[in-house]
């Protein structure tokens, strides 16, 4: 068969284009109530729940947030490396998450590709850069002949900035913002539809920050690729962007077009976000206001949240009070002031007291992370099990002092112990009442 056959036959997997919304524009990547967990039982970890949106044909979709957030596990979901907990993942309207044919498999890995935040990390140290720029055309069979793969592969590493003397080079002799290069070749030579750029540039000077960005933004307007492109610095998300989608603790709490977002940033942790941006001024600088994000400040006891669209193409996740407040906050049409910079002037007191607020914020926000952070002794040992499976009502008193002082590993192990000793003596009971009653008989 031909290459122009085996190509058609690879393409006809995928439909040439995506549904479209009310808009008109084409939906290629759509995620759909996702969770996302590690780990199975009582050590199961939620790293992102309820996540949804659309990413449309052409566009830079970035996803924002502080580390640990979920930003790289909703990448490498899309990719198909974690697996979903539930909600689905579509491509054009096709789902790919879960076990999906093999045939569409590598047509989706065909189409979907990742550059990595780490570029040494990413790159196989024992290849050289011919071969790993070569590696997916090899697997897929994109060349008709040895000189078509030699063209398109010197083709590419001269698009990325490089030299084609440097194919017989290593990894290791190339600087960062090289290797860099060299991962986005590895990936644009596939000629995907869909990059996820997983914080691409985090490792690099801030010179070469701005080479990679647009470079990035040339292949988009040549090639037509669209990016999911992961980040957590928003200075930089502001020019790269279409869309912004900021996720906290594993949950999409805001979308909107980039500029929307910087002028009506609604939800609260999204003002945090924009406020920590640094002010090339330093006298400005010094005398920003940060806000911090408390959130403690949602009350969701008795009206559960929801993440509606407020309108504007603006998305936000609230209760039905927060999306009211929003909605008209947003509908007065005045630009949201994230960043407030304090009068240098202003009396003593007035600064004492900012000063002993923020004090206050920062200290209950180091207090609800040590609280998710378990103490150094909170092991959950096998011993607690043992003890309290021996001896189950001096358990059941040690899970409730371990509790007290938030032990929770070290508790319920001395709770799983006891339970399992409790059971184990009343069958002991049971069996030994059964005997008796035997000899009676």
């Amino acid at each position: 068969m031909s290459q122009e056959k085996g190509n058609k036959a690879r393409s006809s997997l995928l439909p040439e284009h995506g549904p479209l919304d009310e808009n008109g524009r084409e939906i290629l990547l759509s995620l759909k109530h996702v969770d996302i967990t590690f780990g199975k039982g009582d050590d199961a970890v939620r790293a992102v729940q309820d996540a949804s949106f659309d990413i449309y044909k052409g566009e830079t979709f970035s996803l924002v947030g502080e580390s640990g957030s979920g930003k790289t596990t909703v990448g490498r979901a899309v990719i198909r490396v974690n697996p979903l907990a539930a909600g689905e993942i579509t491509y054009k309207g096709i789902r790919i998450s879960g076990k999906i044919p093999r045939a569409l498999d590598r047509e989706v890995i065909r189409n979907i590709q990742m550059v990595f935040q780490d570029p040494a990390a990413s790159l196989n140290e024992r290849a050289t850069v011919d071969y790993i720029i070569s590696e997916g055309l090899y697997n897929f069979h994109l060349f008709e002949n040895e000189a078509d793969r030699v063209h398109k592969v010197e083709a590419m590493i001269e698009e990325v900035g490089l030299l084609p003397e440097h194919l017989t080079r290593y990894p290791h002799e190339f600087s960062g913002g090289q290797r860099q290069r060299i991962g986005i070749a590895r990936a644009m030579v596939m000629e995907p539809e869909l990059v996820v750029a997983d914080e691409p540039i985090s490792a690099l000077d801030v010179s070469i920050r701005a080479q990679v960005l647009n470079l990035m933004k040339k292949f988009q307007k040549e090639k037509g690729i669209t990016y999911l492109f992961i980040a957590h610095d928003l200075s930089v998300v502001r020019f790269i962007s279409d869309r912004i989608g900021v996720i906290y603790k594993g949950r999409i709490v805001e979308v909107a077009e980039a500029e929307e977002l910087f002028n009506y940033p609604l939800h609260p942790y999204t003002h945090s976000l924009i406020s920590a941006i640094p002010i090339p001024d330093p006298e400005l600088e010094k005398n920003k206001v940060l806000f911090t994000y408390d959130p403690s400040v949602h009350d969701y006891t008795e009206d559960k949240p929801e993440f509606v669209c407020i309108g504007h193409d603006h998305y936000v996740y609230g209760s039905k009070k927060e999306i009211a407040r929003y909605k008209a906050i947003r509908d007065a049409g005045v630009p949201v002031k994230p960043i407030t910079i304090r009068d240098p002037n202003a009396p003593v007191e007035g600064k004492a007291e900012e000063k002993r607020k923020q004090d206050e914020n920062l200290a209950a926000a180091i207090r609800e992370e040590e609280l998710r952070i378990p103490p150094t002794h909170d092991t959950g040992s096998v011993w607690y099990k043992i003890f309290s499976f021996i001896l189950p009502l001096l358990g059941l008193i040690a899970m409730a002092v371990f509790n007290h002082f938030h032990h929770f590993r070290n508790a319920k192990a001395c709770k799983k112990g006891a339970i399992a000793g409790l059971i184990f003596l009343a069958a002991i009971l049971v069996i030994f009442l059964l005997l008796i009653v035997l000899a009676v008989i």
